[in-house]
C-alpha cells in the first residue's frame, strides 16, 4: 500500500509473478493479472515526472481504484468487474445485429 493509502505497488513483477500470483490465480502471469486489475476499474498510476514515456529506473507499478482506499473497507464492496453487455446498444443496432447472424451464409456450388 502506499504511503497514501490510496494505491498499491508491485515492487518486483517477476517474483510478484512467481510467488504470490500463483498463491491466488491459476496462473502466474503478471500480464493477466494487470488485465483482470483493469476489469474491475484498477489504474496504472503514471507520475508526472515520467510521462509515461521514460522507462522507471526500477520495477515498480503502481495501481489505484477510487474505492480502495487505507481504512475505508466499506468502499470495497463498490470495486465490482465492468460488465460489457449489448444493453447499453439501441433496439435497432440488436435487431440488425440478430439478423445479421441468423441468415444463413450462402452455400457454395462445387463445378465437378
Amino acid at each position: 500500500l502506499s504511503q497514501s493509502g490510496s494505491s498499491f505497488h508491485v515492487l518486483d513483477q517477476a517474483q510478484f509473478a512467481k510467488e504470490v500470483l500463483p498463491k491466488y490465480f491459476k496462473h502466474n502471469n503478471m500480464a493477466s493479472f494487470v488485465r483482470q486489475l483493469n476489469m474491475y476499474g484498477f489504474r496504472k498510476v503514471v507520475h508526472i515526472e515520467q510521462g509515461g514515456l521514460v522507462k522507471p529506473e526500477r520495477d515498480d507499478t503502481e495501481f489505484q481504484h477510487p474505492f480502495f482506499l487505507r481504512g475505508q473497507e466499506q468502499l470495497l464492496d463498490n470495486i465490482k468487474r465492468k460488465v460489457t453487455s449489448v444493453s447499453g446498444l439501441k433496439g435497432e443496432e440488436v435487431r440488425v445485429r440478430q439478423d445479421s447472424v441468423a441468415q444463413p451464409k450462402k452455400s457454395l456450388k462445387i463445378k465437378k
